[in-house]
């Protein structure tokens, strides 16, 4: 299902990029993202902060309807509890113990999804955005305490995290024309990780919904 999603999404992007230049629009985007963590052999423990800045773009292959991608720096923070947590496991004595873990990821990310837009009316666009992201880390730092003893605190994370982590993203929102080709766009985006980001035989993955802002030029 994740192969034939992505083929289609890249089948789009091919015939998209092919179009008109007169058919791209570019633009900037900057907003908060809130995240949480699903773990297999624990549970998440509520929402935690980060940040999403980068470019934009809107590839229209017809008319209300658009590949859009980007390239964004996007943190997703996350907290849970987990059951023997490697490789700090090792540390306290006694099996199953429990460890709270806050993950700070930061992935430089690439959206693959289609937008469907509403006819303009008062210089104002509804849409609705459905698709993938491919999203490689570039910095990974975690906290992880048992009880009262804090075993790390921001340290480097990413001999027990992976390089790659795949979302699927759902979300809508609102463009409002300022003049000519200029746009502001607001809106909710849900993005579901599809893969396990933890190593050490860990079961973890982390999800976020954001509150995208963004100026189209």
């Amino acid at each position: 299902m994740k192969k034939t999603l992505l083929a289609l999404f890249l089948f789009i992007a091919a015939n998209s990029f092919a179009q008109d230049a007169s058919q791209v629009r570019l633009g900037l985007t900057a907003h908060p993202t809130f995240g949480f963590l699903k773990v297999e052999n624990g549970k998440g423990n509520g929402l935690s902060t980060g940040f999403s800045y980068g470019l934009m773009s809107d590839f229209e292959f017809a008319e209300n309807y658009s590949f859009a991608t980007g390239l964004t720096v996007t943190t997703i923070n996350g907290k849970g509890t987990i059951l023997n947590y490697k490789p700090y496991s090792s540390m306290i004595a006694g099996a199953n113990s429990e460890y709270d873990v806050k993950y700070k990821m930061q992935y430089l990310q690439i959206p693959l999804s289609i937008k469907l837009k509403t006819d303009e009316k008062d210089d104002m666009k509804w849409y609705g955005q459905f698709g993938l992201t491919t999203d490689f880390r570039i910095g990974a730092k975690e906290d992880v305490k048992s009880g009262s003893t804090t075993l790390a605190d921001d340290v480097k994370a990413t001999d027990n995290t992976k390089f790659f982590r795949a979302g699927m993203i759902i979300g809508g929102g609102l463009e409002y024309r300022l003049s000519g080709k200029t746009s502001l766009l607001g809106g909710l985006t849900y993005n579901n990780g599809l893969t396990n980001i933890a190593k050490n035989d860990q079961s973890v993955k982390n999800h976020y919904v954001a509150l995208n802002i963004g100026v189209f030029f």
